[in-house]
């Protein structure tokens, strides 16, 4: 099976992350493009691989929690 490819046009990238992809670049010897390719790819997978790790720990509970039961965790942890 052959990915197709496609064309991503970003507008209004702040000055300050454009430096900072242009020096990525730099270090490692590559384009800024090729840089924004693989930081893309390295959330995407990464995400991915969390989503799954939440779905498949779903699949194991007898029942979700409530969003009453989430928000005491969240201000929990906020303490």
């Amino acid at each position: 099976m052959t990915d197709t490819v496609a064309t991503l046009t970003i507008r209004d990238v702040p000055a300050r992350v454009v430096r900072g992809l242009k020096a990525l670049a730099k270090r490692r010897n590559t384009s800024m493009e090729q840089e924004v390719r693989e930081l893309l790819e390295e959330h995407v997978t990464e995400r991915s691989s969390v989503l799954k790790q939440i779905e498949s720990s779903w699949k194991k509970q007898k029942r979700r929690p409530s969003a009453r039961e989430i928000d005491s965790w969240i201000c929990a942890g906020r303490e």
